[in-house]
């Protein structure tokens, strides 16, 4: 007869386990860190695919955008939708595809853009313009054409844009500013301004 204070340990087979080893802990420790590197990887590949990150070069855009800001923009703003006048637009400037522009739309395919007295008339309309740095002191008339925009910077008399060079063809733009990121005291969406402007004809 056994002594009754002796008890057997329980075999591992019965819910005792080992503590993991060494190796078992390095490899779940590099395949939990893989884990993260993809999805921070899958992560950037998409908010690249998105947005884009331009940095503002110069004063054409002042007082509404500063030289050396950063801003993020849409990639996917014209994937779906037209164009819109007010809208703030990264493109590919047309003589030098190259270089990158940020400016204002102001006319659409089908419009006429006029000038005259310091004063913007679209279609024969006269567009109230509350984010332009000084009235323009150029003059002119111009006729949008199909698939393309007129530009202008907010800085008006300083800005290289549609009244130089020309109209922007749609097909050069790479999306639509939306936001300041940097620097910080400047973080926020761009203002967006509604034009209700009549087509020609």
């Amino acid at each position: 007869m056994s002594d009754p204070r002796w008890v057997d340990p329980a075999p591992p087979s019965w819910g005792a386990s080992a503590s993991p080893s060494s190796g078992t802990r390095a490899l779940r420790l590099i395949v939990e860190l893989a884990q993260t590197v993809l999805i921070a990887g899958l992560l950037f590949v998409g908010v690249n695919l998105v947005t884009a990150r331009i940095r503002v070069e110069g004063n054409s855009m002042e007082p509404s955008l500063h030289d050396a800001e950063f801003v993020v923009v849409n990639r996917l703003a014209y994937r779906w939708s037209e164009p819109s006048r007010g809208d703030i637009v990264v493109f590919r400037f047309p003589l030098d595809l190259q270089r990158r522009f940020i400016k204002r739309i102001i006319g659409l395919p089908g419009d006429t853009i006029r000038v005259e007295a310091g004063q913007v008339y679209v279609n024969g309309q006269l567009m109230e313009e509350p984010y332009i740095a000084a009235q323009p002191r150029y003059t002119g008339q111009w006729e949008v054409g199909e698939q393309e925009v007129f530009v202008l910077g907010d800085n008006r008399n300083n800005s290289s844009d549609s009244q130089n060079w020309g109209m922007l063809p749609v097909e050069d733009i790479l999306g639509k500013a939306i936001l300041v990121y940097w620097p910080p005291s400047e973080l926020g969406l761009i203002p967006r301004y509604e034009f209700a402007v009549a087509a020609q004809g």
